[in-house]
């Protein structure tokens, strides 16, 4: 086997959809020799800044000398990306061996019941980690938690960054339905550190960990003595997690207040607010936004950043996201809308982004384009524009790929995707058809 054909197995699996439950991913560990018993976890749950968040602990324990592991979902370009030791993807190689290995074991899986893309790169993940000695692994959950094949570790505590609506097709139409979900990652007696601020949602993750005898801690965003990280005013919410979550396991494993700060100065997160400036001066800031809550984000930061740059937005979005909401939010003070077509089964239509937001911005030259390459060839190119690319984080892979800043040869974002029915949720009567786990 090569990596091509290690990837083309795996990109056979999305045939088996997207389940949620834990059986397949605790038999299929324990076919592999449960290797998430030899390591430690922090596992970080939430709806918007998981990602962040993990980037941010990450840097701080390896600035502590510990070596890390880190799991993330989706990936931008490369699949490469979602398993890392010491922010060094796993390579072609260790792909092809791990997938090798693991193959014959899901030869002993009865019909209906194969494990899915996520349930295999889980173990995969934990079988690398576990091979490669890492001390503490960085663990993001894909979706919701309670039912997420992440959810088969005990970690040393469990993160929730916030909860916001996303995703309800499948995690339920409410705060509280989806807090029910991210707070299925408590575990008895472990430490809990939470950033969440929704009274709806709060009072359901105070109600888990109590019935779970797990210590909470709600952080207050404001203790955070440093400038955050990265950009965005939401990051200061995701620093002061990671620095909560630090203070908490300070007995398990003891950080320096300079290696603390090391750590948050030198984290790197691409396509969050990423900002790239190309020859001649044009900006173009790249970032994931594919929730109300994200676009709320993007916008308050444009206006707090960038308030005398006129605004072009390229903008591409599923079809199964808020995408009016989206569009209401981003819409208004752009000079010019660009609405493109995703490289995804799931994009939503470009004509339908324009018409909606043409009725929001009624002064925007609206452009609708097949392509985000069309879009980038039509954009102005004067440094007093700022260009934003938002919507979807497949858009934002693609960007990196477009501008050049992505080291992989070969593009591998269909190994984002797969259509499946999965079963209930088990939270009510909600039926859960899942279209794709990630975002």
């Amino acid at each position: 086997m090569n990596y091509p054909e290690a990837i083309q197995f795996l990109y056979g699996l999305r045939l088996f959809g997207a389940k949620f439950g834990l059986e397949n991913t605790f038999k299929l560990a324990a076919l592999a020799g449960n290797p998430q018993q030899k390591l430690r976890f922090i596992h970080v749950a939430g709806t918007n800044g998981k990602g962040s968040t993990c980037a941010m602990l990450e840097s701080i324990y390896r600035a502590a000398g510990l070596r890390t592991g880190l799991f993330t979902s989706p990936h931008l370009v490369s699949f490469r990306e979602r398993i890392q030791v010491n922010r060094q993807l796993i390579s072609e190689n260790d792909v092809v061996r791990q997938v090798s290995v693991l193959q014959p074991l899901l030869k002993q899986f009865p019909e209906g019941h194969h494990p899915t893309f996520f349930e295999v790169i889980t173990v995969m993940a934990l079988k690398y980690f576990a091979e490669q000695n890492c001390e503490l692994v960085i663990w993001e959950t894909g979706l919701g938690g309670r039912l997420d094949a992440t959810n088969i570790v005990t970690p040393l505590a469990s993160v929730i960054t916030n909860i916001a609506l996303d995703h309800q097709q499948w995690l339920g139409d409410t705060l509280a339905k989806i807090a029910f979900e991210k707070g299925g990652t408590i575990k008895p007696g472990i430490p809990v550190v939470t950033t969440v601020d929704e009274p709806e949602a709060l009072v359901v993750i105070e109600k888990i960990a109590k019935e779970r005898g797990a210590p909470l801690n709600v952080v207050d965003p404001k203790r955070l003595a440093v400038g955050a990280p990265l950009a965005g005013e939401h990051q200061k919410n995701n620093a002061a997690l990671a620095m909560a979550t630090v203070e908490t396991l300070q007995k398990e494993m003891r950080v320096l207040d300079e290696q603390i700060r090391r750590g948050l100065a030198e984290v790197f997160w691409p396509g969050r607010l990423q900002l790239v400036e190309r020859p001649g001066g044009q900006k173009i800031l790249l970032d994931g936004a594919h929730n109300v809550a994200g676009a709320k984000a993007l916008k308050n930061t444009i206006e707090r950043d960038f308030p005398g740059c006129e605004r072009t937005l390229i903008m591409g979005i599923f079809e199964d996201k808020d995408w009016r909401h989206i569009c209401k939010i981003l819409a208004p003070p752009a000079k010019n809308i660009f609405t493109v077509t995703i490289s995804s089964e799931r994009t939503a239509d470009p004509k339908k982004l324009a018409e909606v937001c043409r009725g929001i911005n009624a002064k925007a030259e609206i452009f609708i384009c097949n392509s985000l390459e069309e879009a980038l060839q039509k954009t102005p190119a004067s440094p007093k524009d700022l260009v934003i690319i938002t919507g979807s984080l497949c858009l934002v892979g693609e960007a990196l790929e477009l501008l050049g800043l992505s080291s992989c040869a070969k593009s591998e974002r269909e190994l984002n995707e797969w259509t499946a029915i999965a079963s209930s949720m088990d939270h009510g009567n909600l039926a859960v058809g899942v279209r794709n786990k990630l975002s």
